[in-house]
């Protein structure tokens, strides 16, 4: 299968913040797919990488905005919530990625994913919302739920964690794979 090796699939290495979406007992998701495994999908809180000279608490909003069209200041984010270093093999490429979580309770609005890039695009399915005691599966990381009950005070420390359609397997140690 194309993409089993990790030497095959480019490499890239970034920091990353997430929002953690409540609406009463709902949970914000997004639907994405692995575009080289049909029928693939997971769930996940919006989010994505920090830009140059962004701190992650911007590229939460900024990500917010993006991927759902809610238009949010960075003081009304909680947290941070978690951190994880995340290990995501695609079939086209690996992620690697320090990711920052926040929370965010709001009222249930219709989110819109107008702001996604040409890619962003063909790796989305959908954007829903979901009752917290019943999230689909899989949905990444699998401790949502538990993170929207944050209640204060230290992050979550998750360590790291590998959330793959297709396994990273293993990885240069020397920093010498491509980004």
């Amino acid at each position: 299968m194309p993409g089993d090796s990790s030497t095959e699939r480019r490499i890239r290495r970034r920091a990353a913040a997430r929002v953690v979406v409540v609406a009463g007992d709902e949970l914000l998701l997004l639907g994405d797919t692995d575009p080289g495994i049909p029928g693939s999908r997971f769930w996940q809180a919006p989010g994505g990488g920090v830009e140059e000279g962004e701190s992650p608490r911007e590229a939460a909003v900024r990500e917010l905005l993006e991927e759902t069209g809610l238009v949010a200041e960075a003081a009304d984010l909680a947290g941070p919530v978690a951190v994880r270093r995340l290990l995501r093999g695609y079939s086209d490429r690996i992620l690697v990625q320090h990711e920052t979580f926040y929370l965010l309770r709001t009222e249930r609005f219709d989110p819109r994913a107008a702001g996604l890039t040409v890619a962003e695009r063909a790796r989305h399915v959908s954007t829903d919302w979901f009752p917290l005691d019943d999230l689909p599966e899989p949905t990444w990381p699998p401790q949502l739920a538990e993170l929207a009950a944050w209640g204060g005070g230290e992050p979550v420390d998750f360590g790291e964690v590998e959330e793959s359609t297709v396994p990273v397997g293993g990885l240069p140690d020397d920093g010498s794979a491509r980004t």
